[in-house]
């Protein structure tokens, strides 16, 4: 696994030394020497890479990576460029549209968002091939938790969007005053009828940068 190398070094490092993070280490060096694992070992933390600490204004969590060739590498949400835009991501863009005006591009390439300051952050931050959670429960929750109580602790705004139930199951985590928690269906095409729809997060959450004197995030992912 690549080392994290900006200021979220500091921040785990005491997860480093923990037994679990041991095993962890252990099992995630064995599958991707063993199986087909995505993403990338080199975007495995791509997230933390691509969105310092200091530079957090925004945190949107996801579950596992995409599991199919090609798609995943280290946002969540996110597909490299040239693959197909996943459902979920399409409706997101549906709901970008229907908030702010922005047009629907032709990619699902995310990083635009995770150097504007938005931590893209799976909670299980790899997954086999072709098979949807197969790395839930081997420690990966414990790590991305560490992440989110860092981030709790962080004495400036920063806006949380939890869509679905996994997502928001962390809110329990998130007491900081300062911060803003946003709450919603998931986009997928199964539940962002439900509520996920309308639930204009996007222009909610720059509205609070802007009062707080932070600049806002250009949403639109101009098409390549």
């Amino acid at each position: 696994m690549p080392p994290i190398s900006n200021d979220w070094l500091d921040a785990l490092r005491p997860e480093f030394k923990k037994e679990y993070y041991k095993q962890l280490y252990l099992k995630v060096n064995e599958e991707y020497r063993t199986q087909k694992i995505f993403p990338a070992s080199d975007d495995l933390f791509n997230a933390f890479h691509l969105t310092p600490l200091k530079d957090v204004k925004v945190v949107i969590l996801g579950q596992d990576p995409y599991h199919n060739d090609g798609q995943a590498h280290g946002l969540c949400f996110s597909v490299k460029k040239g693959v197909e835009i996943p459902p979920s991501l399409i409706n997101i863009y549906k709901e970008l549209q229907d908030d702010l005006g922005c047009y629907i591009p032709n990619n699902g390439y995310l990083e635009k968002w995770a150097r504007q300051g938005v931590l893209l952050l799976n909670t299980v931050l790899t997954v086999r091939a072709h098979q949807a959670n197969s790395h839930k429960g081997i420690g990966w929750e414990e790590f991305t938790d560490a992440a989110i109580r860092i981030l709790n602790e962080q004495d400036r705004p920063i806006v949380y969007m939890l869509w679905g139930s996994p997502a928001r199951a962390k809110k329990a985590m998130l007491n900081n005053p300062r911060h803003l928690i946003l709450e919603a269906p998931h986009p997928s095409p199964l539940s962002a009828y439900r509520g996920f729809f309308g639930c204009k997060h996007f222009s909610q959450c720059n509205s609070f940068l802007i009062l707080n004197g932070i600049d806002p995030i250009d949403w639109q992912i101009e098409n390549i």
